[in-house]
């Protein structure tokens, strides 16, 4: 009988699925030692992680595991090369959150530019005295240059939503370098959207936002120095990875007026935050709520159940990273 270790309790049916076939464990808090210590044991045949887990070379190596089911279409949380060498697999989340990931880009885009939290704590503190011409006046959206940095599924989604509130979108398909994309990938955003230099993005995108995924070549993406290049009423959305963004450099850049604001769902070393962060009015801050919509979570964690269910029995996962462990 297969076994199964959550390392936290997932929505939807991913649970009962897996309690149908074999045995289920529910940990808490568990920390690089104790991912270790289990993968080790001969007690699991696949662990079911979340981006918090930190799964190492040092847990991976020696492990007695047949797979990873990572909760969450990123998966730079986990060494996979070192699950390869192992001949463990990796499966993970795609697609089903593109739609809601894209939803909270253009939240925090809107929020960002219209001041949201700070009108509502406004209303909440009981110091709104009624509207006056001048009271909280904030970005345009409309009729503006979106840059999209990362032109993937969930950047394209971004790119519909930005079309809609009738904004100009430019887009490099995966910073800092790139490759021409063809009107054929570009499918129902053919002769819509605009592929830019990364240069040319930041300097003329009235404003930003990330959708690339965590890599050697996309940590610190946007720094210092690309904070400068970029419009004084520029706002910055970043739903992708924290460690893409230098964010104690997007502190400064937004206490000097650099830019003007930024909507944030995910922090460069969570769940802490720069310092100064918190304090700064012109920022719109979210708990890494991404694909936190009821429907898409529940599917989520049954794509996890569905990955370590195959990976249990010794087959490939349904939506593996390193398919090439069967070989």
């Amino acid at each position: 009988m297969p076994s199964f270790l959550f390392t936290a309790p997932l929505p939807g049916p991913a649970e009962e699925m897996l309690r149908e076939v074999g045995e289920v464990e529910i940990a808490h808090g568990y920390g690089p030692e104790e991912l270790k210590e289990v993968a080790a044991s001969g007690r699991y045949d696949v662990l079911i992680t979340q981006l918090s887990d930190q799964i190492t070379a040092d847990v991976l190596d020696g492990a007695k595991i047949k797979g990873v089911a990572n909760f969450g279409v990123g998966y730079n949380n986990i060494d996979v090369d070192s699950a390869t060498a192992n001949g463990i697999f990796v499966g993970n989340t795609p697609d089903v959150l593109s739609d809601a990931s894209a939803n909270t880009a253009m939240l925090l885009l809107l929020a960002a530019a219209r001041r949201a939290h700070e009108g509502e704590r406004l209303v909440r503190s009981g110091q709104f005295q009624g509207m006056t011409p001048e009271l909280l006046l904030g970005a345009d959206i409309t009729g503006t240059r979106l840059g999209i940095a990362g032109l993937g599924r969930i950047g394209k989604a971004m790119a519909r939503r930005a079309l809609g509130f009738g904004m100009e979108v430019v887009f490099v398909q995966r910073p800092p370098h790139d490759r021409e994309v063809s009107d054929d990938e570009l499918g129902d955003l053919a002769g819509k959207v605009e592929q830019v230099s990364w240069d040319e993005l930041l300097e003329t995108s009235d404003h930003i936002s990330l959708h690339v995924p965590l890599t050697p070549d996309t940590k610190h993406l946007i720094g210092a120095d690309e904070l400068v290049r970029m419009k004084s009423t520029a706002i910055l959305v970043n739903t992708a990875r924290g460690p893409v963004v230098d964010e104690q450099a997007l502190v400064t850049a937004l206490r000097n007026g650099t830019i003007e604001a930024a909507g944030l769902d995910v922090f460069e070393n969570e769940p802490d935050l720069a310092d100064g962060l918190a304090e700064l009015p012109n920022t719109f801050l979210l708990p890494h709520i991404g694909s936190a919509e009821r429907s898409t979570r529940a599917r989520m964690g049954e794509m996890c159940a569905e990955n370590a269910l195959a990976m249990a029995r010794g087959g490939v996962p349904p939506y593996p990273v390193n398919r090439e462990v069967a070989r």
